[in-house]
């Protein structure tokens, strides 16, 4: 509620402030001078002081309202210089020397916002990081949330929340994830293993003299199902843990260029008794030699649970075919079934964690419920996406989006997530 609050006040600020700071800036002084502070076509930062604008007062009422909000705010001219700026930018450090003794220039992330405001139109929110003093020192660093947006044909507010303490909540929940599912790895191996024995020790021989005591019947099937449970929290536990490397526990491996024969190649095979089981075919149509960029084991992942999942929602002699098209900066390769399909009420939440259409189907399957959340997190990391068109009876197609082209050269500026992008002052 209160970043809600934050934003309509910084509306109304910028409204009121910059209106009156406009149009005040054509009053000229009793002697005729200009009160712009500087040449013209020269950028100056509103004085922080408490003198009326007008008749009215306007412009004092537009500085206090701006200087009382915890959330930054900073706007930018045509040259991307700073001219209204609150105090909590200021303190975010939102703010840079710049080039000339005495002069101020604004964080080159806010100037990069602000110059993709002005060629698109569109408005631009990320979420970053950013480090705290020269070198960083031994602080945490500024979690920020940055919303940009044209004021008019030249002008561009930037709004600043800090959201550092989510920041830290959220790595401090991904730290947790991965800490507990390394940590049950080995007992749920231990468990596997003994089930196993178990069931060496239960084996029914093919011919006896006296049918085989319940006793021996019941431990059979209680270390069936022993088995049959380790190992499906072994692959909770593997699933757990590949999708909190790619929320972000480790960095990102750079972009190579993947050979997408061998990616199909790989997925068909391990695939394959998956499928045999089933009596499912799995073919391939497409282009050959095809190349993206990105990292190879993590595609081979993303199309392996979406086969994966097409044949657990498969019924038995089906087929389940896989399709590759190239543009100049997409590869989309789509997965085909004849299963149950979705209902339209869930194909929109398909790809939330732990989210299953069919809860009957996902128990006798094993399946955890992350393989299409981790293919989601996978086609988001490489700037793709992954989509589904389905209806109940006919089947689903699962369409995933890779890139064509390698990314371009990495600025300067720190790595930064995009949130959303919409149309300026919407």
């Amino acid at each position: 509620m209160e970043w809600e609050y934050a934003v309509g006040m910084v509306a109304a600020a910028l409204a009121v402030g910059t209106g009156a700071g406009l149009a005040l800036a054509r009053i000229r002084r009793p002697g005729g001078e200009a009160r712009t502070g500087g040449p013209e076509g020269s950028a100056a930062i509103e004085p922080d002081d408490d003198r009326p604008g007008g008749k009215h007062g306007l412009k004092g009422l537009g500085r206090k309202s701006l200087d009382s909000l915890r959330v930054g705010v900073v706007v930018l001219d045509a040259d991307d210089h700073p001219v209204l700026v609150n105090p909590a930018a200021r303190a975010m450090g939102l703010l840079r020397s710049g080039g000339a003794p005495g002069t101020i220039a604004a964080h080159p992330i806010l100037r990069t916002l602000a110059g993709q405001v002005r060629r698109t139109g569109v408005r631009r929110e990320v979420e970053l990081d950013l480090p705290r003093g020269r070198a960083g020192g031994g602080h945490a660093p500024l979690g920020l949330h940055l919303r940009a947006v044209a004021l008019n044909a030249t002008h561009v507010a930037v709004e600043a929340a800090d959201v550092t303490e989510s920041h830290r909540l959220a790595r401090v929940r991904r730290d947790f994830v991965a800490n507990v599912s390394h940590e049950l790895k080995t007992p749920i191996g231990a468990l596997q293993l003994l089930a196993e024995a178990l069931l060496d020790a239960t084996q029914l021989p093919d011919v006896t003299p006296e049918p085989p005591s319940e006793d021996l019947l019941a431990a059979r099937r209680f270390a069936e199902r022993i088995h049959h449970e380790s190992a499906r929290m072994g692959r909770l536990v593997n699933e757990l843990l590949e999708l909190t490397r790619l929320q972000g526990a480790e960095p990102l491996p750079n972009p190579e260029p993947v050979s997408l024969d061998w990616v199909i190649a790989e997925v068909i095979d391990r695939t394959r008794t998956t499928a045999s089981a089933k009596s499912i075919e799995v073919t391939y149509e497409g282009p050959k030699g095809t190349m993206a960029y990105g990292n190879d084991s993590q595609f081979a992942t993303a199309v392996t649970n979406l086969v994966e999942n097409a044949i657990a929602y498969s019924g038995e002699n089906t087929s389940v075919s896989l399709t590759m098209r190239n543009s100049d900066d997409w590869i989309e390769i789509d997965v085909t079934d004849q299963g149950i399909g979705i209902a339209p009420q869930d194909v929109e939440r398909v790809f939330e964690r732990f989210y299953r259409a069919d809860q009957a189907r996902s128990r006798s399957t094993g399946g955890t419920g992350l393989g299409l959340a981790i293919v989601k997190h996978i086609a988001t990391n490489h700037g793709g996406r992954v989509d589904v068109t389905s209806s109940l009876g006919d089947g689903s197609t699962f369409t995933l989006r890779l890139p064509a082209r390698p990314p371009e050269s990495p600025s300067s500026s720190p790595t930064a997530i995009e949130i959303e992008s919409g149309v300026a002052g919407r």
